[in-house]
């Protein structure tokens, strides 16, 4: 792949989210390593031969300038926002077993609107993952009393015994690239070692580590963790495996939707649980390829025209 074929497919990416990007995000999400005059060569071309266009420090695949003004309105709301999230990752940092705390989804990415959640990708202690999403469910039945369920949804868990990421593709790299930790640090570095694969996706990203001071843990907490860090500890967490299991897979049979209109799914065993790959992921991955194959077809296609 050139630089030019790279640049079309990283912008190909974000465009799928209507997201513009500047220079420097451009070369962050770069699929091949690359000279940085070559790259702001092909970057000049692209736009002078009108494959990609240029508003403001913004490019884009669209003509349309709305687009910036959606994009500066998103990173003004997601301030905001990522400040409530930072009290509320210090809160959920509190809950028994939690070892870390981040924002994944289109808040990582310092975009926000009326519609955003805020989603936090939960590391948990070993074999404990159950017992501590039990607990934070718990209070986010609390949270839609307050319609502020919105702000408490933890989407991703996994354990301190799978820390690797089993999906191995452009998107979970991009996701893994762009978390934002905000509790946990020393097991952050961790999972980001343990996901270094990520790198033959996004070679040019350097992965972020928030170093915000981390607080003590509260009596409670450590009194729970006390009474549960033992067999019986050990069964419940499994017992709530089982059950959370069997009423998601009544969710799936039923096909209830999520808000984005796919079927709820909830890809899990005794040390992750997350959104089933089969629903969102799948397809985003399948317009993405459909979407650079036809771009690189059209492209290849110019190229032999014009020699």
């Amino acid at each position: 792949m050139c630089v030019k074929q790279d640049i079309l497919a990283t912008l190909s990416y974000f465009d799928i989210f209507d997201y513009p990007l500047t220079q420097t995000e451009i070369a962050q999400f770069l699929k091949i390593t690359f000279d940085q005059e070559e790259f702001i060569t092909a970057l000049h071309n692209l736009v002078m031969e009108n494959w990609i266009y240029k508003f403001d420090e913004f490019y884009m695949l669209q003509h349309n300038y709305s687009l910036v003004q959606r994009r500066r309105k998103g990173n003004f709301q997601a301030k905001s926002m990522l400040k409530t999230a930072g009290n509320i990752a210090e809160f959920l940092s509190r809950f028994p077993f939690v070892k870390g705390v981040a924002v994944s989804g289109s808040l990582s990415k310092n975009f926000a609107d009326e519609n955003s959640d805020i989603d936090f990708f939960i590391i948990t202690e070993n074999n404990k993952l159950w017992l501590a999403r039990t607990f934070m469910h718990c209070f986010k039945k609390v949270a839609f009393l307050f319609k502020k369920q919105h702000w408490f949804c933890m989407n991703y868990y996994v354990d301190e015994e799978m820390l690797e990421i089993k999906e191995k593709n452009i998107y979970t790299a991009t996701e893994i690239a762009t978390l934002l930790p905000l509790r946990g640090v020393t097991v952050f570095q961790e999972f980001f070692r343990q996901n270094a694969w990520s790198r033959s996706f996004l070679p040019n990203h350097s992965l972020r580590i928030s170093y915000v001071e981390e607080t003590r843990n509260p009596f409670y907490k450590n009194l729970v963790e006390f009474l549960f860090r033992n067999s019986v500890g050990d069964f419940l967490d499994q017992l709530l495996m089982k059950l959370s299991l069997y009423r998601w897979n009544q969710k799936t049979r039923s096909g209830k939707l999520n808000k984005r209109g796919t079927t709820m799914g909830l890809d899990a065993a005794r040390h992750y649980a997350k959104p089933s790959p089969l629903s969102f992921q799948k397809k985003f991955m399948e317009m993405y390829e459909k979407k650079i194959f036809n771009l690189f077809c059209r492209y290849e296609n110019r190229a032999k025209t014009v020699f």
